[in-house]
This record gives C-alpha cells, sequence and structure tokens, in this order.
C-alpha cells in the first residue's frame, strides 16, 4: 500500500459519523489527525511516537534545530520533548493528515536480538543525536502501517494480528535511517536510556524543587555528563526541561477557564506568582492573564 491509499484509509476514519472530525483514534495506540488550515507556531510536549505525513507540511522546531516534515516523511521521537511546531500546508480540498503511532519502549528493548548487530553497535551513533529525526518512510513502513489501521476495522483479526503487525512497525523504525536514537534505547546503560530515566524522574516530580547532582546520581552520571547528553537529546537543560512542563501545564489549566492565574502558578510548583508570569510571558508572548476566559 502506498502513502496516497493509507492517506485514504486514515480519511475514511476521519469521515465517520455526522461530521467529520479533527482526528480519530482506530487503535489505543494510533491517532489520526488532520487539519483544514495552517496553524500557529505552539509550544507542546511530543511523547515517544512515530509521525507519518501523508498530506500537507508541518515544521518542528527542537531546539534551534527545525524538522521541515513533508508528504511521506516519518518523524522518530525517541524522548519526552518539549517542541514548537506548526502546520505550515493545509487547505479545505487537501488537508494535513497524520497518522502518529505511540513508540513501545518495552517492545523496541525486546526486539534487541533480532535487530542484531545494527543495534549493538549503535553506540558511536547516539553521541549527540537528538530525540527527533526525520527522513522519507521506507515503503514497507507505509505498508505495514495501513495493514495495522485496516485491522482497526476487524476486531478478531486485530486480536490475532495485531501484535505481530506493531511488532514488525517497531522493528521498521528501528532499522530506518532516522533509527539511531531508538536502537541506544536499546542497551538500559547508553546515554540515551539515561537521559529517558532522568526526564522520567523530572516528569514525576515536575512540581517540585530539582537538585541536578541529585537526579545525577539517581540515573548513575555525574552532572556534568547529565548535563551534556541531556542537552544532546532534548536540546534543554534538566531544569529549563522542568519549567517548559511547568509553562505547559499551567498554560492548559488557563485555558480550562477554572483557575485564577495565582492558583495555576502554585498548582505547577511555582513559590511566586510574580515569577510565574514574568516566565510564562516571556515564552508565550502574552501574560497569563490573557489566556482567562471572560
Amino acid at each position: 500500500m502506498n502513502v496516497e491509499q493509507l492517506a485514504a484509509l486514515a480519511l475514511g476514519w476521519l469521515a465517520r459519523g455526522d461530521n467529520e472530525r479533527s482526528n480519530a483514534r482506530p487503535l489505543s495506540d494510533v491517532l489520526v489527525l488532520q487539519s483544514a488550515s495552517p496553524t500557529p507556531l505552539a509550544a507542546t510536549l511530543y511523547e515517544p511516537v512515530a509521525c507519518l505525513i501523508l498530506q500537507g507540511a508541518k515544521d518542528v522546531l527542537l531546539g534551534e534545530a527545525t524538522f521541515r516534515l513533508r508528504r511521506g516523511d516519518v518523524l522518530v521521537v525517541s524522548h519526552d520533548v518539549p517542541v514548537n511546531s506548526r502546520i505550515t500546508t493545509a487547505r479545505p480540498g487537501e488537508p494535513y493528515l497524520a497518522v502518529i503511532l505511540a513508540l513501545d519502549t518495552h517492545l523496541l528493548r525486546s526486539l534487541y536480538d533480532e535487530v542484531g548487530r545494527a543495534a549493538r553497535d549503535a553506540r558511536a551513533e547516539d553521541d549527540g543525536a537528538p530525540a527527533l529525526a526525520a527522513t522519507a518512510a521506507d515503503p514497507q513502513l507505509i505498508d505495514a502501517v495501513a495493514r495495522y489501521l485496516a485491522l482497526a476495522e476487524d476486531d478478531v483479526a486485530a486480536m490475532a494480528l495485531a501484535a505481530a503487525v506493531r511488532r514488525e512497525i517497531h522493528f521498521r523504525l528501528l532499522m530506518a535511517p532516522n533509527g539511531s536514537m531508538l536502537r541506544s534505547l536499546l542497551r538500559h546503560d547508553s546515554h540515551a536510556s539515561l537521559v529517558a530515566t532522568a526526564i522520567s524522574h523530572i516528569r514525576a516530580g515536575y512540581r517540585e524543587t530539582i537538585a541536578v547532582p541529585e537526579l545525577a546520581r539517581s540515573v548513575g552520571m555525574s552532572p556534568s555528563a547529565l548535563h551534556k547528553h541531556f542537552r544532546a537529546v532534548t536540546s534543554t537543560t534538566p531544569l529549563q526541561f522542568q519549567k517548559d512542563l511547568r509553562l505547559l501545564e499551567a498554560r492548559r489549566l488557563l485555558m480550562a477557564g477554572q483557575h485564577t492565574v495565582s492558583d495555576v502558578a502554585y498548582e505547577v510548583g511555582y513559590e511566586s506568582p510574580s515569577q510565574f508570569s514574568r516566565e510564562y510571558t516571556r515564552k508565550y508572548g502574552a501574560p497569563p492573564s490573557s489566556e482567562l476566559r471572560t
């Protein structure tokens, strides 16, 4: 199956029901997403996923790097990372369209023996590699994603075949040109794995004060090594990563319209609402009060 056929399959899921939807979830780990118009640059948190672009175009910014994704490209995200993204090409008759597959690190590690030397020799590849990598999708990957999506139509077939097709997709992502960071995650002692563990600690306690030396000890690295490899993967530092998490959650709470600015500041871990307002304004270009519903 090619990109056009997979796009038709994805659009079929979006067109179900009385109204065409902006997204659909045919399977628990698959999201089909569309947009009929370009979107402004927005901050968000990417979790480990593979994003296959079927129509339109999108830019994703990680630090100073910009990933320009077009039809037929696949973006692989190996770690939780704060990014800025925007849809750049979309129109009503030909919307931006993507299939997003959540990645399973346990499944990736279970493939260690199958990928053999290509995975075991990945140590040199992971030094300095960022958490995002993009390339043109291999036709075999597109076909596997299409077969996986098609299984959502048949519960019996899904029970029998979904696990095998899902495993195939992970294998093909591992062996793809942009799979070096995923391959490095196969080793529990790799820099990539240690950074992933540090990110998990930060996410679990993002409201609390972070002591970087203590965080480094908890993952078995020196503070300088943690800083070096954390920045290589995420393009930011552990403290800035925590700040981004706080501000993203703050924006979500403010836009929900159920909290005051001060309440939100304390909720996400700030001790000073004025400091929160300054940092929020610096990140989003407008004060937090502007997000409140009137």
